[in-house]
Parts: structure tokens; sequence; C-alpha cells
């Protein structure tokens, strides 16, 4: 996957992933990118610019980057991102916190979003299969992201274990 705004950095370059639980208008794209790329041009580790950069994909997956050769992201410039995050969430009415989701195309090629036991039955009902696309959103390099680590098969991502006896 090719993200321009992080074409710069280097494979071990830290990265989140947030997906949005519904596909954002453009109105509401702008307002919450306009929100994002302001914390990031301003956001720093005690008192340090990091160089981040973020990336939005397919509509609903925000992407964030930052060069640990640099500046290494602390505790703390990791929470006030957080904190910016649920500040949209509020503003918006969509949630993009929250690590329990699975994440992925359906047979129209479709982006959906599933709790995990909602993702079990979907698999014993046949209605996703290990061929299925699905989003890894637990990656935390960038060379993950430019190996192909984030959207693929999920008999080939930890969704495999959906697929056990």
């Amino acid at each position: 996957m090719k993200l321009p705004a992080l074409d710069g950095f280097p494979g071990d370059a830290r990265v989140w992933v947030f997906g949005a639980d519904r596909e954002l208008d453009r109105v509401e794209t702008e307002v919450f990118l306009e929100a994002v790329d302001g914390f990031i041009s301003r956001w720093a580790a005690h008192g340090t610019p990091l160089r981040a950069g973020r990336a939005w994909c397919y509509g609903r997956f925000l992407i964030i980057g930052a060069d640990v050769s640099a500046t290494s992201p602390s505790g703390c410039s990791i929470d006030a991102l957080m904190h910016v995050l649920g500040e949209m969430e509020d503003r918006l009415g969509v949630r993009f916190l929250g690590n329990e989701a699975v994440w992925y195309r359906d047979g129209r090629d479709c982006i959906r979003k599933a709790s995990r036991p909602e993702f079990r039955s979907l698999a014993r009902a046949g209605t996703v299969t290990p061929a299925s696309v699905v989003f890894d959103n637990s990656i935390t390099e960038l060379a993950q992201l430019r190996n192909g680590r984030w959207e693929g098969p999920a008999s080939e991502r930890w969704h495999a274990a959906f697929f056990g006896g």
C-alpha cells in the first residue's frame, strides 16, 4: 500500500491503525482530518517534536505513523493522540478507539465491522471464509503495512483462529 504522507519514513516507524465504525461523509472527513492534522503538526514527546504523518484509507481507517529513529513517542504523547481521537468520537458520533472489532470485506467488497463473537458466528456460518479479506489493525510497524500485512486473507492473519475446530 502506498502512503505518500509516510513515504520518507523508515520501515521501523511506529504505526497505529484506527477504524471508524462507519464510513465518514465528506464534511465529517474534512473536520476529522483537520483536527488530526492540527494535532500531528504540534505532536511532541517531552517537548521534542515528533516526525509524524497520517494516511486516510477507504473512508474509514486512520493510520498514524511516527518515525521512532528521530524521536520516540512517549506514553504521554500517545495519550494525547488518544485524547484527540476521543474528542472526535464525541464530536462526530463515530467510534475510532477500541481494538475489540474485526474488520473485513464482505462478499460485495464492502468493509464491515463485527465484534469478535459476531465474526466467529459468521465464520461458522460460512459467511466469511479463510479467504475473506480482513484488516489487521494490530500491526505496529510501517514495514508491516508496506509488506501487505494489514489487509489480506484471514488465513494469513491472526483471524485464522476463527476458522479452527
